[in-house]
């Protein structure tokens, strides 16, 4: 392999930084898959041109950012990409105690022009469209929340055709498996409104119902932003927990 010297490339950057940006570079190319183990660390170092205490400091600076993980007498092994980032049923109590597991269903898959927040999040021009997925999440046959999912074409054009039947009740892991999208880290944003006619219908609720309004986005390995999603539930089961220490 080529020297992969690394020069900081921003005045006042440490040289350790700098050989961050490059490995982050390196794992977002997709020299290293999710789950992948990096080479050893001496032969890191060395490919970089850098001293061994300079490539720990890197790599201790990418496992706090969640990039990689350090397992003790094993190695150093990119980050599985998120299965669920936390699933949106946690914010309400339906079947509190029961251990029913929720059922999803894909009740519409559109290519539409996307909203202005849509685009703005996934960060598409004016007028560009995406994939609009409508799932609704049940309990025993009640469905609890209503989801909107925005998903940018160019990375998942493969999903326009597919047989949902077939994606199961975890979307993440669909995504890797079928797009090769892995999500590393979501944002969620709570808010509250109203339903429109379509979600409340979907929800078996009158049209005006108070609702609670999730708002995710989700950000692969580059950091950018691969799906626009908002999850709406009757606001009088929303609950939420925060434990201060």
């Amino acid at each position: 392999m080529p020297s992969l010297t690394v020069v900081p490339s921003e005045p006042g950057q440490s040289r350790y930084a700098a050989l961050a940006a490059a490995l982050r570079a390196r794992v977002v190319a997709g020299e290293w898959p999710p789950g992948a183990a990096l080479p050893a660390e001496q032969t890191l170092a060395s490919e970089h041109g850098v001293a061994l205490g300079t490539l720990r400091h890197a790599l201790e600076l990418l496992a706090s950012d969640g990039l990689i993980e350090r397992i003790q007498g094993r190695g150093t092994f990119v980050r599985v990409g998120m299965t669920t980032a936390g699933t949106m049923m946690r914010f309400f109590r339906f079947g509190e105690g029961t251990g029913e597991v929720p059922v999803s269903r894909i009740v519409s898959r559109k290519v539409l022009v996307a909203p202005s927040d849509v685009a703005r999040r996934l960060r598409l021009e004016s007028g560009s469209t995406a994939l609009r997925l409508l799932r609704v999440r049940s309990l025993s046959g009640q469905p609890c929340v209503a989801e909107e999912i925005w998903l940018p074409l160019d990375l998942f054009t493969s999903l326009v055709d597919d047989d949902p039947v077939q994606w199961g009740d975890l979307l993440y892991p669909m995504f890797a498996e079928r797009c090769g999208v892995a999500v590393h880290r979501a944002v969620d944003e709570i808010a509250f409104g109203t339903l429109a006619r379509l979600h409340a219908s979907q929800l078996d609720l009158p049209a005006g119902h108070p609702c609670a309004l999730v708002t995710r986005s989700a950000y692969d390995f580059s950091g950018r932003c691969i799906e626009a999603r908002y999850t709406r539930g009757d606001a009088y089961a929303f609950h939420y927990t925060v434990t201060i220490t």
